[in-house]
C-alpha cells in the first residue's frame, strides 16, 4: 500500500512539474508574442512614415536635340508638355509651334503660328496650363491654346497635340514697336493683357464681355498705354490670373505693384527692392492660386513675396517671405508646380532647383550637364518632371520623384508662414474649398491638445482618485469598503463611447449654465466640511460614540451634495452681482477669453471620470499591501492614523501610487471618443480651459478614414500615430525608472 501510495505521489509531482513547465513557457511565449506584435506594429507605422522624408530625385529621361537653326526658341515660357509626359511642345522664335514625342516613337507635325506675315515670335507668355499669349516684333499678340487628345485603342494610349489659335490682336497701335514682355489674364469678366512695347512703356489692353438679356452679348475693346514710374527698365511682369494685380520687375532690382482692379485707370503701388544686391530682376512668377509671387534676379536669388495688410492696416503691401538658396548664374526662367506650391528655377549656367514655396526649402539641384544656356522651363502637369529648353532649341527631359515637397521637420513640427497669414503660425487644416488650397499639417497643434487635454483630465482624476485611495485603504470602515471599491472599479467598464456621447450633448450644456458655481465648490464644499466637523465635535461624546469609526463617509455625502447646491446658488449670484449679468461677457471684456460650450472644462470632467477608477484602484491595491507591521509599529510608538498615513504608508506605497498616476496618463493621452465628441476638436492653441482643443488620437479617427491611401496627410497621420506611440513609451519607461528608485529607497521600512 505505501509503495502504490508512493508511486501515486511520484506521479501526481511529475504532472505537476510538467504542468509548470508548460505554463511557463506558455507564459514566456505569451510575452515573446506581445513583444514581437508590439514590434510589428512599430515596423508598419515607420513603414508609411519613412517615405514623407525622403530625398527627391530626378534622373535624364531624355535629350532631344533641335531640328536647325529655326528651331531657336522665343523668350519667356516656350515650352510644354502633356499631363502624361509623352508630347512635348516648345515655340520657336520663327513662328513655329514643334511638338516632340518624348518616347521618340513618332515623329510629329509643327504647327505654324497664322497671321505672322513675317513677324517673328518675340515672347511668350503663360497664363493657364496650356494657354499661351505669343507676342510677335509687330506688337501684336497670337492666343494659343495647347490641347492633347487622348485615345485608347488595344489598351494602348496614344497623344495627340491640338493647338488652337486665336485670332492676332493689335497691342502697339502703331504697329512698329515689338513685344518685349507679356502677362495676361482671363478672368470671367474678360481677358486682361499687359504687353512691354519700350524701355518703361507698357500697354494695357482690356477687353470686356458684357452680356445682354435678349441675343448674343458683345465684347468692348480698350487699349491705353501706362509709362512705368521707376528706377530702371521692365525687365519682368507678372499679371495675377484675378487680373487684380501687375507687377513689373526693373533692371535695379525692384518689382513695382500697379493694382488694375479698375482696368480703366490702374493705380500705382509700393514697390520694393526685391534682390538686396540691387541686381535686375530676371523672371517673376506666380505659384499656384496666384497669391505667391516668386521673384529671380540676374545674381542667382530667389526670393517670394505676398500681398499682406499688417495686423491693424487696410492696406496691402508686397512683403517678402522666404529667400531661397543662390543659383550660380542668373535666373532665366521659374515655372510652377500645377498641384502644390512647389516651383522650379533654371540659371543661365544650366542648372535647375526645385524649390517648395511654403517651407521656403531647396529641395533638389541637377543641371544639364552640356554646358548649355536654358532659355525656358516648364513644370510636368502632374509634377512628376521637369523639361528645359536651350537657347538652340534642345530640349532635355528630366523624370522627377518627389512625392511629398510639403513635407520637412520644420513644417511638420515648427511654424509655417502659409499663404495669407501675416505672420508664421502653427496650423492644422487638412482640407479646404478649391483646387489651390494648401494643407497644413502642423502636428504641434495636435500635440498641444493632446497634452492640454491630458493635463486638465489628471487635474481633476489625480486628486480625487488619490484621496479617495488613501480614505478607503486607511481610514473606511471593512464593510463599507466591501461596496465602493466594486462600484469604483465598475465605473472603468463604461465605454467611453458612451463617456463622451453624454458629455457633449447633456454635460456641456449643464456645465454653460453653472460655470462660476463650479469654480466655487472648490471654496464651499471644504468650508462645510470645515463646519460639519465643528458641529460634530460639539455633539456630546455619547451622542459621536454611536457612529462606528470608518462610517463617517456617510455623513460627509450630505455635506458634499448641499455644498454642490449651495456653490451653484452662490454662483448665480456672483454671476449677477459681480460680472455683469452673463460671465460669458465678462471673460470676452475683462481677460479676452471665449467660451465654448465643448471645452477643455468639460472634458476634464468627462475624462477623469474614466481615468478616476484606474488610478483609484491601483493606489488603493499599493496602499493595501503596505505590512501591517508598519501600521502597527507606528502606532505604536504614538503617531495618530493621519501620521501614520502619511509618513509611513505614502512613502511604502510611493512607487505603486506613481504608477497609477502613470498609467492614468496614459489613459488620458491614448483616449479618443471623449476628446473627439466633447471638444469641438477645434486645433487651436490656447491652455483656457474655456477653449476646446484637438488631440493627436481624436485627429487620428476623424481623418484617417478620408485620407488618400500613400498620400501625404495619411502619411502624416501615420506620423501623429508613431508620435503617440513613442510619448507613451518615454512616458512608461521613465515612470518604470522612477518607481525603481522609489522602492529602492523605501524597501527598508
Amino acid at each position: 500500500m505505501a509503495v502504490t501510495s508512493l508511486t501515486l505521489g511520484r506521479a501526481r509531482t511529475s504532472r505537476r512539474i510538467l504542468l509548470d513547465r508548460v505554463s511557463r513557457r506558455l507564459v514566456v511565449l505569451g510575452g515573446i508574442i506581445i513583444i514581437a506584435s508590439i514590434l510589428a506594429i512599430l515596423v508598419v507605422i515607420v513603414g508609411e512614415v519613412s517615405p514623407l522624408f525622403e530625398r527627391p530625385t530626378a534622373v535624364v529621361a531624355g535629350r532631344h536635340a533641335a531640328a536647325g537653326d529655326a528651331s531657336a526658341p522665343a523668350a519667356g515660357a516656350a515650352v510644354g508638355v502633356d499631363e502624361y509626359r509623352e508630347i512635348a511642345y516648345r515655340v520657336t522664335a520663327g513662328g513655329v509651334v514643334e511638338f516632340v514625342s518624348l518616347r521618340g516613337e513618332r515623329g510629329l507635325a509643327p504647327a505654324p503660328v497664322p497671321g505672322l506675315a513675317g513677324a517673328r515670335v518675340t515672347t511668350v507668355a503663360r497664363g493657364g496650363r496650356d494657354q499661351l499669349l505669343l507676342g510677335t516684333s509687330d506688337g501684336r499678340a497670337v492666343p494659343l491654346a495647347v490641347g492633347f487628345d487622348v485615345t485608347f485603342d488595344g489598351g494602348r494610349r496614344t497623344v495627340t497635340p491640338a493647338p488652337e489659335f486665336g485670332e492676332p490682336v493689335a497691342l502697339d497701335p502703331e504697329g512698329r514697336r515689338p513685344i518685349r514682355q507679356l502677362a495676361f489674364a482671363a478672368p470671367e469678366g474678360g481677358p486682361l493683357r499687359v504687353a512691354q512695347v519700350g524701355p518703361k512703356d507698357l500697354v494695357i489692353q482690356t477687353v470686356v464681355e458684357k452680356k445682354a438679356l435678349v441675343g448674343p452679348g458683345r465684347k468692348e475693346e480698350s487699349t491705353q498705354p501706362l509709362a512705368v514710374e521707376a528706377d530702371g527698365e521692365i525687365t519682368a511682369l507678372a499679371l495675377d490670373a484675378r487680373a487684380e494685380d501687375l507687377f513689373v520687375g526693373t533692371s535695379r532690382g525692384q518689382v513695382v505693384h500697379y493694382d488694375v482692379r479698375d482696368r480703366g485707370n490702374p493705380a500705382r503701388g509700393q514697390w520694393v527692392a526685391a534682390s538686396p544686391t540691387g541686381a535686375p530682376v530676371t523672371a517673376l512668377a506666380f505659384l499656384i492660386g496666384d497669391r505667391t509671387l516668386v521673384v529671380g534676379d540676374a545674381r542667382g536669388g530667389v526670393t517670394s513675396w505676398q500681398m499682406l495688410a499688417p495686423p491693424g492696416a487696410a492696406e496691402r503691401r508686397l512683403t517678402r517671405i522666404h529667400e531661397f538658396t543662390r543659383h550660380d548664374g542668373a535666373v532665366v526662367s521659374i515655372a510652377a508646380s500645377q498641384r502644390d506650391k512647389g516651383f522650379a528655377t533654371a540659371d543661365a549656367r544650366g542648372e535647375v532647383r526645385i524649390r517648395y514655396g511654403t517651407s521656403g526649402e531647396t529641395l533638389l539641384a541637377f543641371a544639364t550637364g552640356d554646358g548649355s544656356t536654358l532659355r525656358s522651363l516648364v513644370y510636368a502637369p502632374k509634377a512628376d518632371g521637369v523639361l528645359a529648353v536651350n537657347a538652340s532649341g534642345g530640349l532635355t527631359h528630366w523624370a522627377v520623384t518627389n512625392p511629398h515637397p510639403e513635407i520637412t521637420l520644420r513644417t511638420v513640427f515648427g511654424r509655417v508662414w502659409y499663404e495669407g497669414y501675416t505672420e508664421p503660425a502653427f496650423v492644422w487644416q487638412s482640407t479646404g474649398g478649391t483646387d489651390d488650397f494648401e494643407s497644413k499639417l502642423s502636428l504641434t497643434p495636435l500635440i498641444y491638445g493632446t497634452l492640454k487635454g491630458t493635463f486638465y483630465a489628471l487635474l481633476v482624476a489625480v486628486p480625487l482618485a488619490l484621496l479617495a485611495a488613501v480614505y478607503v485603504s486607511e481610514f473606511m470602515h471593512p464593510g463599507i469598503k466591501a461596496y465602493v471599491k466594486p462600484v469604483v472599479e465598475i465605473m472603468a467598464a463604461l465605454p467611453s463611447v458612451v463617456l463622451g456621447f453624454l458629455a457633449g450633448l447633456w454635460l456641456a450644456p449643464v456645465v454653460e449654465q453653472v460655470v462660476p458655481g463650479i469654480f466655487l465648490t472648490h471654496l464651499v464644499i471644504p468650508a462645510l466640511v470645515l463646519v460639519a466637523l465643528a458641529a460634530w465635535r460639539a455633539l456630546p461624546a455619547a451622542v459621536r460614540s454611536r457612529l462606528r469609526p470608518g462610517t463617517e463617509v456617510a455623513l460627509l455625502l450630505p455635506v458634499a451634495a448641499l455644498g454642490v447646491w449651495l456653490a451653484f446658488v452662490l454662483g448665480g449670484l456672483v454671476e449677477q452681482a459681480l460680472l455683469g449679468g452673463s460671465y460669458r461677457a465678462w471673460l470676452q471684456s475683462a481677460l479676452g477669453l471665449t467660451y465654448d460650450q465643448r471645452n477643455s472644462l468639460v472634458v476634464g470632467i468627462a475624462m477623469g471620470f474614466a481615468v478616476i477608477p484606474i488610478i483609484f484602484t491601483i493606489a488603493e491595491d499599493s496602499l493595501a499591501n503596505v505590512p501591517q507591521h508598519l501600521r502597527a509599529a507606528s502606532l505604536a510608538l504614538g503617531a495618530t492614523r493621519w501620521q501614520t498615513a502619511l509618513r509611513v504608508v505614502l512613502p511604502t506605497a510611493s512607487p505603486g501610487i506613481f504608477s497609477a498616476v502613470m498609467i492614468g496618463f496614459g489613459r488620458a493621452v491614448g483616449e479618443t471618443m471623449i476628446v473627439l465628441m466633447a471638444t469641438g476638436n477645434t486645433p487651436v492653441m490656447e491652455w483656457s480651459i474655456f477653449n476646446g482643443f484637438r488631440a493627436l488620437s481624436a485627429n487620428i479617427a476623424v481623418e484617417l478614414p478620408e485620407a488618400p491611401e500613400g498620400g501625404t496627410l495619411f502619411r502624416v497621420l501615420f506620423l501623429a500615430a508613431f508620435l503617440l506611440f513613442c510619448l507613451t513609451f518615454v512616458v512608461n519607461t521613465l515612470a518604470e525608472l522612477v518607481r525603481l528608485r522609489l522602492r529602492r529607497r523605501y524597501r527598508y521600512l
